[in-house]
């Protein structure tokens, strides 16, 4: 189902706007969690109870979210597109819907700044880091950024950290044009834990999934209970466990390609 936005009236009122990013989450994962009914929380907030099936613009962390940051999101699987949210200023000759989001400037991020928006990143997995140079990349383009251990993969309750740390980002900037990114680390490898296996499969991004799906509607309620909000939640790409004999990321395989998504302006 495909929700309809009007994402220029979205920044020209200031709305918030929450960015949520299920590391490495494969559409399947999501789509059967939900249809189980393992995914309560997500299954009230979703528009229509379900996420949409669409193609990621890259297949690991770094390049998707460098599309997403210059106004790239995944797109439907299906010869016509619906209009984009956003997009850098076009050339002229490129006719652009009244209800996309034009910004003149390299990036969503600086374009938002211009409006007014303070942009900030909870990173996830080391890609936001900042421990490499490769790792502060994706955070410089913000205009603050925290990251901890405990919001990595490897750490069982990262959702739960990483969500306090988004609320009170939220409450900080309380009021103002915000643009809160939040990169979940949970359904990227390693999530064996959760099954308390050493090793990573279908089964154990589920179980990860199920763990995050709490504490995604937690901050969703906290954060819409003050007013509204646009929400966009999505994965990256996919992970390949074995699947025509791939393992990983970085792939052009659709058990990588192919991601949920879902956006609605939560008032």
């Amino acid at each position: 189902m495909t929700t309809t936005i009007d994402a220029s009236r979205v920044i020209r009122s200031g709305t918030p706007i929450l960015f949520v990013t299920l590391d490495s989450l494969r559409y399947d994962v999501a789509a059967t969690a939900l249809a189980d009914g393992a995914t309560t929380r997500l299954a009230q907030l979703l528009p229509g109870g379900s996420w949409e099936r669409r193609w990621t613009p890259g297949t690991f962390t770094l390049p998707a979210h460098m599309a997403f940051f210059s106004g790239f999101l995944p797109k439907q699987p299906t010869p016509q597109q619906p209009p984009r949210l956003w997009e850098c200023r076009p050339p002229a000759f490129k006719e652009v819907d009244p209800g996309t989001f034009v910004f003149d400037a390299p990036n969503l991020l600086q374009g938002l700044k211009a409006h007014g928006y303070r942009t900030v990143c909870v990173g996830g997995v080391t890609y936001f880091s900042r421990e490499t140079p490769l790792g502060s990349v994706l955070p410089d383009l913000f205009d603050e950024d925290h990251w901890r251990p405990e919001f990595c993969s490897p750490e069982q309750n990262s959702t739960r950290h990483q969500v306090d740390q988004a609320l009170a980002v939220a409450d900080r900037y309380a009021g103002q044009p915000l643009y809160l990114f939040v990169n979940v680390s949970a359904t990227h490898v390693p999530h064996g834990h959760y099954l308390g296996q050493s090793t990573d499969t279908v089964a154990s991004q589920r179980a990860a999934l199920v763990y995050a799906d709490a504490h995604l509607g937690r901050l969703i309620d906290q954060l819409t209970a003050r007013g509204p909000w646009l929400v966009i939640m999505c994965a990256d790409h996919g992970d390949a466990y074995g699947d025509d004999g791939f393992h990983g990321r970085g792939i052009v395989h659709p058990s990588v390609t192919t991601v949920p998504y879902a956006a609605w302006w939560h008032s």
